[in-house]
C-alpha cells in the first residue's frame, strides 16, 4: 500500500485542485512526482489483479460497460471512470477511491488506457487481463503510423499474465495472437452478414490486405437494430434491448462480454450479464443525451475517419439540427488532415447549423468539398453553442465534437441543464 502521508498529501492536492476547478488529472501527476510507485503499491492489492482495455475507438464507453458487467458478476470494480486515460489519469482516480491509510476497497481494476501510455503501465504493472479493440488512423502527430500503434497493443498482450482477448475483425489485433505464449486467447466479431458494416482501417483506405483465416470468437454480435441486439455466445442466440447509441457502441457490447467472460470463466452469469447491458447508458459525450429547453440534445464524440464516419452513419440528421466542434489541441491531436477521409454527404439535404472550435474554418472547408449547406461559423465554442440553441429552439439537437470540444460543450451546458459530474 502507499504509504498514509503521500495518500494525505494527494488527496489535498485533490481538494484544492476541485476547489479551483482543476483538470482530473492534475492530482495523479503531483502523486506521481512523489511517488512514482503509487499506482503500482495501491493496484497491488487487488485479488483478481488489472484489466487493461486499449485501442483507437471505443475505449471509454467498452469500460463503462465491463464495469457494469463485472459487478452484475459480484465483482468489486475500480475503474478510472473520467476517461483521463494516462498514467496520471489512474492515480488519480485512485486518489478518489483510496481511503486515507491507502487501502483501495475493490478486487478487481479496470482500467481504460491511452494506447501510448498503456506500454509505459504494462512496465509497472503487469495486467492479468487485456482487452485490445481495434487500430485505426487516430492523432498520427502524436503515435506515428498505424503499425507503431499496432506494436503498442502488442506489447500490452505480450505484458498480461492470464488472458488477452481480441478483436477478431482487426487484421492487426488479430495477428497479436501469433506473437503471445502462454496467455489465453479469445476473440469478439461480427456474424458474416455484418462485415461490411464495419471497416477496418484498411478496408477504408481500399487496401489489398492479405486476410488470415479468422478464429472462432466466443462472442458475435450477429444483428442489431434500433436499440435491440442478439449476440451468440458460444453460439447459442441472446438478443437484448440496449440503450447505448450507435451502431460501433453495439460492437464494443460485444467486446466487453467477451472479456467478462474471459474473466469470470465458469462463474460468468449469463442473465446477470445481460440484464446489466440493457440498462448501460452512453460514457459522458458518447451519444450522451441532455434536454435543453425542452428538446433533446445529443453529443457525440470523433476523433478519426473511421469514428466519424459510423457516428454519421448511426444518427439520421432528419428532424435534427446538428453542430460540428473541431478542435486541434494536444489531447484531440494537432493534425487535423483526416477530416478529408470522412464522407460528410449523409448531411447534404440538411445541413449544418453551426461549425465551431479552434478548427471551424477548416471543417467549413471540408464540408463545402461535399457542397453541405452550413448556417455559422464561430470559432468561441460558447458564443457558438448558445447561438446554435437560439437558432433551433424547436428541434431535437445533435452536436458532433472533438474531445477538448466536448469538454467545452460540457462545461457551457451545464450551465443550462443538468449535465452529469465526471471528476
Amino acid at each position: 500500500m502507499p504509504h498514509p502521508f503521500v495518500v494525505l498529501l494527494g488527496k489535498a492536492v485533490r481538494a484544492a485542485a476541485r476547489l479551483r476547478g482543476g483538470g482530473s488529472a492534475l492530482p495523479g501527476l503531483f502523486v506521481e512526482k512523489i511517488d512514482p510507485d503509487f499506482i503500482k503499491k495501491t493496484l497491488g492489492q487487488l485479488k483478481h489483479g488489472v484489466v487493461v482495455i486499449s485501442g483507437t475507438n471505443g475505449k471509454t464507453t467498452t469500460t463503462k460497460m465491463v464495469v457494469a458487467l463485472l459487478e452484475a458478476n459480484g465483482l468489486r470494480v475500480f475503474t478510472n471512470r473520467t476517461g483521463s486515460n494516462f498514467t496520471r489519469g489512474v492515480a488519480a482516480a485512485l486518489l478518489k477511491d483510496i481511503d486515507l491509510k491507502g487501502q483501495l476497497h475493490a478486487n478487481i481494476a479496470v482500467l481504460e488506457l491511452d494506447e501510448a501510455h498503456a506500454v509505459k503501465f504494462v512496465q509497472a504493472v503487469q495486467p492479468r487481463y487485456s482487452l485490445l479493440l481495434n487500430v485505426m488512423r487516430d492523432q498520427l502527430d502524436r503515435f506515428g503510423e498505424i503499425d507503431s500503434t499496432a506494436k503498442m497493443l502488442a506489447t500490452v498482450a505480450n505484458a498480461t499474465s492470464d488472458a488477452v482477448v481480441l478483436n477478431r475483425e482487426d487484421p492487426r489485433v488479430r495477428s497479436i495472437a501469433d506473437i503471445l505464449e502462454g496467455q489465453v486467447v479469445t476473440y469478439f466479431g461480427l456474424s458474416d452478414n455484418l462485415l461490411d458494416q464495419f471497416p477496418s482501417d484498411d478496408d477504408m483506405r481500399g487496401a489489398n490486405v492479405t486476410q488470415s483465416t479468422r478464429p472462432k470468437a466466443s462472442i458475435l454480435l450477429d444483428a442489431y437494430k434500433d436499440q435491440s441486439a442478439t449476440f451468440l455466445v458460444d453460439g447459442k442466440p441472446i438478443t437484448t434491448d440496449l440503450k447505448i447509441n450507435g451502431i460501433y457502441n453495439v460492437f464494443n457490447a460485444a467486446a466487453a462480454i467477451a472479456l467478462t467472460k474471459a474473466v469470470t470463466q465458469r462463474d460468468f452469469n449469463t442473465t446477470k450479464t445481460f440484464n446489466a447491458l440493457a440498462e448501460v447508458t452512453p460514457a459522458f459525450g458518447r451519444g450522451e443525451a441532455l434536454t435543453i429547453g425542452g428538446q433533446p440534445l445529443e453529443l457525440v464524440l470523433v476523433k478519426n475517419p473511421s469514428g466519424f464516419r459510423l457516428g454519421l452513419k448511426s444518427f439520421s440528421p432528419k428532424d435534427y439540427a446538428t453542430m460540428i466542434a473541431i478542435n486541434d489541441n494536444y489531447a484531440d491531436g494537432r493534425d487535423m488532415s483526416w477530416l478529408w477521409d470522412v464522407d460528410f454527404e449523409s448531411l447534404n439535404e440538411h445541413g449544418v447549423s453551426q461549425v465551431t472550435g479552434i478548427r471551424a474554418y477548416d471543417m467549413a472547408l471540408r464540408l463545402q468539398y461535399d457542397e453541405i449547406p452550413i448556417g455559422h461559423i464561430e470559432t468561441e465554442i460558447p458564443l457558438a453553442l448558445r447561438a446554435f440553441i437560439n437558432n433551433n429552439p424547436d428541434s431535437p439537437k445533435r452536436i458532433y465534437c472533438t474531445y477538448t470540444a466536448m469538454l467545452a460543450l460540457r462545461r457551457e451546458l451545464g450551465k443550462m441543464t443538468k449535465v452529469e459530474v465526471v471528476s
